[in-house]
């Protein structure tokens, strides 16, 4: 018999890059259609290798999605969505033969990390465990090296041993840092933990 016909039963195939820094830093990611906004955000964290330090939100369209009390509310700024409520099978796609849509993750409001997030609808498949991570391309930047201008300045200092700062860059990235590792074990490992911890919440809301 064929199995009756469920319109939610796909996938959201999701491409990430961190805009702003060449060579690109991107991540694939496949993820379940009714993970929440806030499961999201701690996915990408541990996709790209953030520590969650700072606020985030997301884009979407002319909506702003993340977590409302963390967030200042102002007279004149957009209204925030309640990033628990909203999952991804809410998006409305494009009615186009291979629809995307394109949303931004902003994450760090001083540095100012804004992500493109593609999105597009995949097939299901048999005996896979989502969300994982199936593809990316180098390291995130280190926490608060002050953008992408801050992090093309840092990298200058770090790869140039002849480099007034390299030494100090070097000690304060620590000597396990590499902007072309990408560890895709290790990725969905951390993927796997924060799903588990974060318990269809954000994980600062759980402590």
């Amino acid at each position: 018999m064929p199995k009756p016909y469920n319109p939610y039963a796909y996938i959201i195939r999701l491409e990430a890059r961190i805009l702003g820094v060449e060579p690109a830093i991107t991540r694939t990611l496949e993820l379940p259609s009714d993970l929440n906004f806030a499961q999201l955000h701690e996915v990408l964290q541990a996709a790209f290798g953030w520590t969650d330090s700072h606020l985030h939100q997301f884009h979407v369209g002319g909506l702003t999605i993340g977590a409302p009390e963390a967030i200042e509310d102002t007279p004149y700024g957009p209204r925030v969505f309640e990033a628990t409520e909203v999952k991804l099978k809410d998006l409305t796609f494009p009615y186009e033969a291979d629809p995307t849509l394109s949303i931004t993750y902003q994450y760090d409001f001083g540095d100012d990390w804004r992500h493109e997030l593609v999105l597009r609808r995949a097939g299901i498949e048999d005996d896979v465990k989502y969300p994982r991570c199936v593809a990316g391309q180098r390291s995130c930047p280190p926490e608060d090296v002050g953008g992408y201008p801050g992090y093309a300045d840092f990298l200058e200092a770090w790869l140039d041993s002849g480099h007034e700062q390299h030494k100090a860059m070097r000690r304060w990235a620590g000597t396990k840092f590499d902007p072309e590792r990408f560890d895709l074990d290790k990725t969905n490992k951390a993927i796997t933990k924060a799903m588990r911890a974060c318990r269809g919440d954000y994980q600062q809301r759980q402590i």
